[in-house]
C-alpha cells in the first residue's frame, strides 16, 4: 500500500465482500455507520458519473491513478521530506510530522498529500498518501512551478529516511 487513502479503500472493499455486514463491522471493529456513509457516498458518486456518462472503470491494485485523483482534488495539501529527515509543506514551508497512526509512518516517502493537519504536540498530518511530484505538475499547473518541485535525490538523505517513489 502507498497510504493511508489506499488503506481505507481495501476496508471498505472488504467490507462490500461481506455483503455490507453489520457483523464484519463488529468484528473488525469498524463502524457501521461511517461504513454505510461511505457507501452512501460512493452510490452520489457512481450515479453522477452515469449522469454525465463517465465510464466507471475500476483497479484496485493499480494505484496510480488512485493518487493521482486523490493528488488533484488536495494538491495544495502535499508536504516532501527535507535532508534533515522532516518533512515541509511545499507552499508555507511549515514544518510537519506524520501521524503516528498512518500507515506511512515509519516508511517516510519523499512526497506526500495529507488529508489534514492537527495540531496536539505538534502539527500532524492525518490521511496521508505518497505521491510523485511530477503529478503536481500535471493537476495543478496553475498552482506549483517546476522550481519547487525539483526533487532532491541527488541531493544526500538520511541513510534510513527517504526513498524514491514507487511506481508500478
Amino acid at each position: 500500500m502507498h497510504g493511508d487513502h489506499l488503506s481505507l479503500l481495501n476496508v471498505y472493499n472488504q467490507w462490500r465482500d461481506s455483503d455490507y455486514s453489520t457483523q464484519w463491522c463488529y468484528e473488525n471493529f469498524i463502524q457501521y455507520r461511517s461504513m454505510k456513509r461511505a457507501r452512501d457516498v460512493r452510490e452520489q458518486l457512481v450515479g453522477l458519473m452515469q449522469r454525465v456518462e463517465i465510464e466507471m472503470v475500476s483497479n484496485v491494485t493499480e494505484t496510480i491513478n488512485i493518487r493521482k485523483s486523490i493528488t488533484a482534488g488536495y494538491f495544495y495539501h502535499i508536504a516532501r521530506l527535507s535532508k534533515g529527515g522532516n518533512y515541509k509543506t511545499v507552499k508555507h514551508n511549515q514544518s510537519v510530522t506524520i501521524h503516528p497512526n498512518s500507515a506511512l509512518f515509519e516508511e517516510l516517502p519523499r512526497w506526500i498529500l495529507y488529508h489534514e493537519l492537527v495540531f496536539t504536540t505538534k502539527e500532524f498530518m492525518r490521511q496521508v498518501i505518497e505521491i510523485e511530484s511530477k503529478w503536481l505538475l500535471e493537476v495543478a499547473p496553475h498552482y506549483y512551478k517546476q522550481k519547487e518541485l525539483e526533487d532532491s535525490t541527488n541531493k544526500k538523505m538520511p541513510k534510513t529516511v527517504g526513498r524514491s517513489t514507487r511506481t508500478e
